[in-house]
């Protein structure tokens, strides 16, 4: 329970403050472990405060960056030994309050002896150099084969700060960053804080960047090269200035997503109270990025790839745009202006983001279906990931920064929004905005955790969040919610809901979920009835049911508020399969689809008879984003939970109707976009192929304009991937004809996709092998080298996949390990496949918790899959 009984003291229960693992006596740190220890940790943040970082770095160099850097701290008194991070490959001229230190690193650290150290302000200096590469380096270097060109920029989350210059590398000891930056004369370049000055250095130029606010390591960064750039400078307003690549000026609608970024700050400002935290915001469209987007303080990085539409976008492409910018807009405050004190709360900033990401689009863009959005894109996968084996909790202990990247996954980008949702409804708009508000008051410029958060909220709400607390942000997995309808001369008798864990974890807490749920009860010939419920225990009454006549069908989250499986009862269920393109409301038509999806997951609907069902609806779907979701489960029903010798009869049917779908004229180009990319996914008949065929030679077009890139590559893949006749002239013709600056990235993604064991076997070795090889490139090429059509030939790659995840996890950026993963247990639908991956988790004994947690994500749908193909098979 949380008590309040002042307004700068919050108390909480035992369980809840020991959980996050920061207080109480610390444990010696240990020099003898790599990374950053929580004892460490710990430590430090009781020594110092008040960290300042003054950094030169000369980035006029190939392969490596040189550089200085004054730290200056506040120290208190009788703290020891102070331990500093580094793991770049020089490190030398250490003075510490200006006496000379040898520099002895060891696993990534360098003690400064308290010898040395005063109580009180102190100040260490050092040179330094670090390495700048395509991959696996802080400062990540892109030539564009357009131009020439070559363009810099740092990423440093979550805990490479220190492999780019000597620093307390700790989210919670937050600094005041100054750079100076030194780069070739045509450059631009920029940086955390706004520009100072610039001034010739030889052949080069030296920009001098103002001292920044506190902010966390993680969060520092710079870019460098010849980039072009747009400013927008309303009167009385922020400037925001977008830098992209040169070469891609006349692609980039600068104006547009300018315009997004200012709106988002402007509404988030307001809804939150507290006005911008920062002092200025640069976007730059960073080319091979590994991730959607990254929140530096003052320069917000975004994947270029996925904010430049190189043809006509559809609308989910826009949402998804619009959506990765709030996102990222919202972390300056939850994030960068208060920030999780450790990473084993990194859901409290990305959950957030991602949850005010379709607040805020829900209030800007008013037609989008934001909800709809959120519900497809974010509760469908936390619900996919949170019922496997290898789901955890919200809040993941961490005992060490080294492997903080793998606590990056569904659960903290999806589970926690979800839950999040059910938090706001459970106490209400009023009590959650200014619990909020509060939270972002208490903390500015510092770091908090979750039960600060949930203690704000509570305390503005008046709602305890104790069992919340423990079962949502503790505990792992998630509730099945079945509904138990009883009848009686077609009256209710009683409607209730009752809810279990969707299965039974290991070393699982019990309990049950508090949570707030409207109920609808769905009638053809009345208004539907709209009741709410509430679960406190195992059972929740829907109170005012009794008496009422029996429905069509009964929906137990009605507008998406409750977190848990919710599966409809039989009589729902065939309501569903004969009405769900009946359903105007396009959220209820969003959950019913994913009801009827969610039974044939359970084995208990035929997926021939849920692709039937699906083809039967498709004509009347008008909303491109479900008929987007609709699609892909029809072809994964096809292709994955199918039988080749079930799928074979229901492909020229399937393929006849996508194509109907391309040419339908009273369709918009996005519905019509959508069934064309879903038959390049899928085409296997001779319909379908000639299809393909006619679009790459300009027989064919898509609302009379002919295919443009990426459409025409992902042809060429998909006819390489099925072992076409001229498949490879085809390759080469493309090569010849694309002369954008993808084409090369875009070849060789193709590539992977050919169906033989040479070809996959040279892939396979130079993603270890090849240092040149960008690590967005091979992530791009994964889908295609593990194409589910190939699933026997991929099949001797899949042990050896799983034998490189330790290097995997210590060597490439965040988002690799679990997009590796999925994509080589993802792209496998047999028992032999499912055998290796057992075999593979039995011998690996010390195999890291969290890679065991994300092979079991995928090795349970690879075991989900594999039963449902058992199944259909009979």
């Amino acid at each position: 329970m949380y008590l309040t009984t002042d307004r700068r003291q919050l108390l909480v229960t035992g369980l809840l403050l020991s959980s996050s693992g920061w207080v109480g006596a610390a444990a010696a740190p240990s020099l003898s472990v790599p990374g950053i220890s929580l004892a460490l940790a710990q430590a430090r943040a009781r020594a110092i405060s008040d960290i300042r970082y003054d950094l030169s770095l000369d980035v006029t160099g190939a392969d490596r960056a040189t550089g200085t850097v004054t730290t200056s701290f506040q120290r208190r008194a009788n703290s020891g030994d102070l331990v500093m991070d580094f793991r770049g490959p020089l490190l030398a001229d250490v003075r510490v309050n200006g006496q000379p230190l040898a520099a002895q690193v060891q696993n990534g650290h360098l003690t400064l002896p308290r010898r040395l150290l005063r109580t009180g302000r102190n100040t260490v200096s050092a040179r330094f150099e670090t390495p700048i590469a395509a991959a696996g380096t802080p400062i990540i270097r892109f030539r564009d084969d357009t131009d020439g060109k070559t363009y810099l920029y740092t990423l440093l989350v979550p805990s490479d700060a220190n492999l780019l210059f000597p620093c307390f590398d700790q989210p919670d000891l937050k600094a005041r960053f100054r750079w100076h930056l030194t780069a070739p004369a045509d450059w631009t370049v920029i940086a955390n804080g706004a520009l100072e000055k610039k001034e010739a250095a030889g052949p080069a130029t030296r920009w001098h960047f103002a001292e920044t606010q506190p902010i966390s390591t993680y969060l520092a960064a710079f870019a460098a090269g010849p980039w072009t750039h747009w400013t927008s400078a309303p009167a009385n307003e922020q400037p925001i200035t977008l830098y992209a690549r040169a070469s891609r000026r006349a692609e980039v609608d600068a104006e547009a997503q300018i315009a997004t970024n200012r709106a988002a700050v402007h509404w988030l400002a307001d809804w939150f109270g507290v006005p911008f935290p920062f002092a200025k915001l640069d976007l730059l469209l960073a080319p091979a990025f590994p991730f959607g987007g990254m929140e530096h303080v003052g320069a917000v990085f975004y994947n270029e790839d996925r904010f430049v539409f190189r043809e006509p976008p559809t609308l989910p492409q826009r949402l998804s745009r619009d959506q990765t910018i709030y996102h990222e807009i919202c972390h300056q405050w939850f994030g960068d202006l208060v920030t999780m004190r450790w990473f084993d709360d990194l859901w409290l900033k990305e959950g957030f983001s991602t949850f005010m990401a379709a607040r805020l689009q829900a209030e800007l863009q008013p037609d989008s279906d934001a909800w709809t959005t959120f519900f497809l894109s974010v509760k469908t996968a936390a619900y996919r990931a949170d019922q496997t084996s290898g789901t955890s909790s919200l809040w993941q202990s961490l005992d060490n920064l080294d492997a903080a990247k793998s606590n990056y996954g569904p659960i903290v980008y999806y589970k926690a929004p979800g839950i999040i949702k059910q938090l706001a409804f459970l106490v209400g708009e009023d009590g959650f905005r200014r619990g909020l508000h509060l939270f972002l008051e208490r903390h500015a410029y510092a770091n908090a955790t979750w039960q600060d958060l949930l203690g704000a909220i509570g305390e503005a709400s008046g709602v305890s969040l104790d069992a919340f607390g423990r079962q949502y942000v503790l505990r792992a997995g998630m509730p099945r919610i079945d509904t138990q309808l009883q009848l009686e001369d077609d009256r209710i008798t009683t409607l209730r809901l009752t809810q279990r864990p969707v299965r039974t974890l290991p070393g699982d807490r019990g309990g049950t979920w508090p949570m707030k749920v409207r109920v609808r009860l769905g009638y053809h010939d009345r208004d539907d009835v709209i009741l709410d419920a509430g679960f406190t225990g195992a059972t929740a009454e829907v109170t005012g049911a009794a008496g009422l006549p029996a429905p069509d069908y009964v929906w137990a989250n009605d507008g998406d508020h409750g977190y848990g499986l919710f599966l409809p009862d039989a009589r729902t269920t065939e309501w569903i399969a004969g009405h769900v393109g009946t359903v105007t409301d396009t959220l209820l038509r969003a959950m019913l689809w994913a009801a009827l999806w969610d039974v044939v997951r359970e084995a208990a609907l035929p997926p021939a008879r849920y692709l039937t069902i699906l083809l039967d609806a498709l004509p009347a779907e008008r909303d491109e984003q479900l008929s987007r979701t609709i699609l892909s489960r029809g072809a994964a029903a096809l292709d994955i939970y199918l039988p080749e010798t079930k799928a074979a009869p229901l492909r020229p049917r399937w393929e006849a109707a996508l194509i109907t779908r391309m040419d339908d004229p009273a369709l918009g180009y996005g519905l019509r976009k959508d069934a064309m990319d879903r038959l390049i996914a899928t085409a296997r008949t001779p319909l379908g192929v000639e299809r393909l065929r006619a679009l790459l030679a300009g027989r064919a077009t898509l609302m009379d304009q002919p295919v443009r890139q990426p459409t025409r590559w992902a042809i060429v893949r998909r006819l390489i991937a099925i072992g076409t006749p001229g498949a490879d002239a085809l390759f080469a013709e493309e090569q010849r004809r694309d002369r954008s600056s993808e084409a090369m990235k875009d070849a060789y993604v193709t590539r992977a996709a050919t169906p033989t064991a040479a070809m996959k076997s040279d892939y396979f070795r130079r993603y270890f092998d090849d240092p040149a090889l960008n690590e967005a490139w091979v992530s791009e090429s994964l889908s295609a080298f593990n194409t589910v059509d190939q699933a026997a030939l991929t099949l001797p790659f899949l042990r050896p996949a799983l034998e490189r995840l330790e290097w995997i996890r210590q060597n490439r950026r965040i988002f690799f390990l679990p997009g590796w993963i999925d994509a080589f247990i993802g792209g496998q639908v047999s028992g032999e496949a499912l055998a290796t991956v057992d075999a593979f988790l039995s011998a690996q004994k010390t195999l890291p918790i969290d890679v065991r947690r994300k092979i079991l994500l995928a090795r349970d749908e690879l075991e989900r899959t594999v039963r449902i193909r058992e199944a259909a098979a009979k």
